[in-house]
């Protein structure tokens, strides 16, 4: 199974997790008429950047908590969900949003990146880039599905991050006028490069909706339209591990740039 991290709430979960080594170490076990769907869970990794203090005060052996275990305490402890739908209607704190320029001629104080009926919604001027992030975990092996509409100019694009982190990340820009290209950023040179492109006739154009799938799975990275898989890539140069995941709209030299994203979704590939 993958594996995933949650920033906020090591110290808990490191807590919790020698509690239950203390009690597995001195020959507690589990309510054998408790009941679990452990199939649909995936199990969170162990924090490396804190020590496993193993008890030496014992004549039992030593245990190490199964994987299982851990992902329950880190599940109860954790605020928000892992693996989830977020359709925008309710508290969306758990979302970061960021907005740069796409060149020289970009100006910030035209973009609105709002949610507003169930959406999340980007007015966008002339060169600009606005994108949300989702705080709260990081992924190694997840799934990213983004429904959206185009409500303006048919002439920007739509872009899915994967394993966002201080090293850099994986994007795929999906045009709305049939094109894609997979780009790994290096945040050492602070440059895109291309990775594979296309184009596919599974895009919609014009006014229309389209669903966008991102797959981060292992060294590979898979781009699917509308429930088709359009393109995938295995990156043996770059490997990013983990990170957060998010989505955003990038504009070009015409407008007006208005994109509706009806919802995006987390999961396990």
């Amino acid at each position: 199974m993958k594996t995933k991290q949650s920033r906020k709430s090591w110290q808990i979960v490191s807590f919790l997790i020698l509690t239950a080594i203390v009690i597995i170490a001195c020959g507690g076990s589990p309510d054998p008429t408790a009941t679990s769907q452990p199939v649909q869970e995936q199990p969170a990794q162990q924090p490396t950047n804190e020590p496993i203090i193993i008890p030496t005060n014992t004549t039992e052996p030593f245990v190490f908590p199964t994987a299982e275990e851990i992902q329950e305490v880190t599940e109860e402890v954790s605020e928000d969900p892992a693996w989830y739908v977020e359709e925008w209607e309710d508290d969306n704190s758990a979302w970061s949003v960021y907005t740069e320029t796409n060149g020289s001629d970009g100006d910030l104080d035209e973009i609105d990146i709002y949610t507003e009926s169930g959406k999340l919604k980007f007015e966008m001027d002339k060169y600009l880039i606005g994108y949300v992030l989702y705080d709260p975990w990081l992924y190694e092996d997840v799934r990213i599905d983004v429904q959206s509409e185009n409500r303006g100019a048919n002439t920007f694009t739509v872009s899915i991050i994967c394993r966002y982190s201080e090293e850099g990340y994986y994007v795929v820009d999906i045009s709305s006028g049939g094109l894609y290209t997979m780009y790994a950023y290096d945040a050492y040179t602070e440059e895109y490069y291309s990775l594979a492109n296309g184009g596919s006739t599974y895009i919609k154009q014009g006014k229309d909706t389209n669903t966008y799938t991102w797959v981060c799975e292992g060294r590979d990275l898979t781009l699917g339209v509308n429930g088709y898989e359009v393109k995938k890539f295995t990156d043996n140069k770059y490997v990013f591990r983990e990170g957060l995941v998010g989505a955003g709209v990038t504009s070009y030299g015409v407008i007006p740039i208005k994109v509706e994203i009806e919802y995006i979704e987390i999961s396990q590939p």
